[in-house]
């Protein structure tokens, strides 16, 4: 196998650097950089044009989900691996209609990332033995429910990021800082997205995020 690029993108350090030691001990494998929030991930990615990316779902400023819809948009070619300690079904799902070929649990053994990042590394989409099941499980109830299933909601990257900032304490001034906008503008997304996920309280909003892994407990 040729030379292997890789980003890590994760904000616990140690994790960072256990990872970084076991890909650089594969042949012709190096780290070209390493991420501790969302948006550092998306500048670094779009300037070292990594081969693959191993992306935690919860990060600080941006969350995984949307670093990995950028990272996409902007390097379709680039691979993303999610390496996370969530494991609901509907972030499988979310995470795999973004565009990652991959998804392996912190909790599994460290050869599974390997394995992971070595069929990435070939364009070849890589599930553990816990994903392989959980995806399988959907598609049979899917076969058994069609038609049945409750609507979800569906929030815009946009929304997403709104929620993010909001339920890691931001105030409305602050969400406009960060996002570019005018606090009035902040201030009307706010009431939309509480809106639009029944929501009426920022507490109810965060439990939202940790339940959707926006946010981590």
């Amino acid at each position: 196998m040729s030379a292997v690029r890789v980003l890590i993108a994760d904000d616990h350090q140690a994790l960072q650097e256990g990872v970084r030691v076991i890909i650089e001990q594969q042949p012709g494998w190096g780290v070209c950089g390493t991420a501790a929030t969302g948006r550092e991930a998306v500048e670094l990615a779009r300037k070292l044009i990594p081969d693959v990316v191993v992306l935690d779902l919860v990060m600080p400023e941006l969350n995984g989900l949307e670093v990995l819809r950028r990272i996409k948009r902007f390097l379709p070619q680039t691979e993303v691996l999610i390496f996370t300690a969530h494991f609901e079904e509907e972030l499988i799902r979310q995470a795999f209609a973004a565009g990652a070929r991959s998804f392996v649990l912190k909790t599994e053994p460290l050869s599974s990332l390997i394995e992971a990042i070595r069929a990435l590394a070939e364009h070849k989409p890589f599930f553990t033995n816990k994903v392989s099941e959980v995806l399988f499980a959907r598609l049979v109830d899917s076969a058994e429910h069609n038609g049945n299933s409750k609507p979800v909601h569906r929030l815009s990257t946009r929304e997403r990021e709104i929620v993010q900032l909001l339920a890691e304490g931001k105030s409305n001034k602050d969400v406009a800082v960060a996002l570019g906008i005018s606090v009035r503008t902040a201030e009307t997304h706010r009431a939309s997205v509480l809106r639009k996920l029944g929501i009426d309280s920022i507490a109810e909003l965060v439990r939202y995020a940790v339940r959707n892994g926006i946010i981590e407990a």
